[in-house]
């Protein structure tokens, strides 16, 4: 469950809730930019940063929601004691953190946000002091942007971009444990094999696509997307070797081979008499993973996960 529905199934049940966000943060602040929190009379749903800070805010937005109170508003909270804004946190660093309400009457608002995730649209949402209004297919050049001139007059605007997506080429053991962690990571997972009847395959309900494809085509399933994260993962080394020489020179953010250093060494050295440069050989992330001893299938799929968001999250 995100976000949005958690609102859903609250506000659809005449639940008012507070949306909480966080739209600036300097220095060691606990809660970063797009941090979201929601909050009704009994619940919460995400974080802000956590610790004295969220513990007060969520009391106070519980005060609000038991006294019916629902306007919008501003917060800026300093991690520095005791002082004017502080939060009680000693970390040091700023948030500024704004408060939404929500209620029944904003259902159609949420179904909309829901709606272009599922579909992996996105879209821009907009937040000022007066209102809240999304725009599916609308984008900026920037994930986040924020004005202020004083707490009632500012805007906050945030592109709720498409899932980071995956591509997982083989749909065995170590397949299926991949997917539904990307899955709970929020990756939209695409996931390809050759082969009929596979029981892993057909089982994993944790993909968004499942395609039994025939490998030599597979440059034309994968488009090129400088975005894009590619796991090679096949039953066969020859597969294995197959998928990757069709997508060494094509653009994407990561591409990685799971296999031992033995199996990878021959299949470099291969590629390489075939014509493959040094170059874009270096690209390959082979072994996928890091290295934490991994044996089981979710083992492996936890140290390709690990390395996996390692690049996403750099900045």
């Amino acid at each position: 469950m995100n976000y949005w529905q958690f609102i859903s199934s609250k506000i659809s049940k005449k639940k008012a809730v507070y949306l909480l966000t966080v739209i600036q943060h300097k220095g060691s602040s606990p809660g970063r930019q797009g941090f979201k929190m929601v909050v009704t009379e009994e619940e919460i749903f995400g974080s802000i940063g956590g610790g004295v800070m969220e513990f007060n805010l969520v009391e106070h937005c519980k005060e609000l929601l038991a006294q019916q109170h629902y306007s919008s508003f501003i917060k800026h909270q300093i991690h520095k004691g005791t002082i004017t804004d502080g939060s009680g946190m000693i970390c040091s660093g700023e948030q500024t953190i704004i408060f939404i309400p929500l209620q029944h009457g904003d259902l159609p608002l949420i179904t909309d946000i829901q709606r272009a995730i599922d579909s992996n649209s996105g879209g821009l949402l907009s937040i000022d002091s007066k209102s809240i209004r999304f725009s599916e297919n609308e984008s900026m050049t920037t994930r986040y942007g924020y004005t202020y001139e004083n707490d009632q007059n500012w805007s906050y605007q945030e592109y709720i971009n498409k899932k980071d997506t995956i591509y997982i080429v083989g749909g065995g053991h170590v397949s299926l444990a991949t997917t539904k962690l990307f899955n709970e990571l929020g990756f939209y997972t695409i996931v390809f094999d050759n082969r009929t009847d596979l029981n892993t395959f057909d089982a994993n309900i944790y993909a968004n696509e499942k395609k039994i494809i025939s490998y030599p085509s597979i440059a034309e399933q994968i488009p090129e997307d400088p975005a894009a994260f590619v796991v090679i993962m096949t039953n066969k080394y020859t597969d294995d070797k197959l998928v990757l020489s069709k997508l060494l020179d094509r653009g994407y953010k990561f591409v990685g081979v799971l296999g031992s250093n033995a199996k990878l060494d021959v299949m470099f050295e291969v590629l390489r008499k075939e014509g493959f440069s040094e170059h874009l050989l270096k690209k390959v992330h082979a072994p996928i993973g890091i290295k934490i001893s991994s044996q089981t299938p979710l083992e492996i799929a936890i140290s390709i996960a690990a390395q996996v968001i390692a690049l996403k999250n750099k900045k």
